[in-house]
């Protein structure tokens, strides 16, 4: 992938690997925002289903 097309995660809380994996879970298997918070969290990762789904709007169109 061009570095100049890499989606840009710099300012957000939670590090890159952790924003990509929501967005891949979410447009992989269809799941839910609440069912990903719900994953995240067994695995001890505290993120509300809104960053999600802003992450999603976000970071989804860019890998398409």
């Amino acid at each position: 992938m061009d570095t100049s097309t890499a989606p840009s995660y710099r300012g957000y809380r939670f590090p890159c690997q952790i924003i990509a994996h929501c967005v891949w879970l979410y447009f992989r298997f269809n799941l839910s925002f609440r069912d990903i918070q719900e994953m995240m969290l067994e695995r001890g990762i505290a993120v509300s289903h809104e960053s999600i789904r802003l992450w999603c709007l976000k970071f989804g169109a860019e890998g398409l």
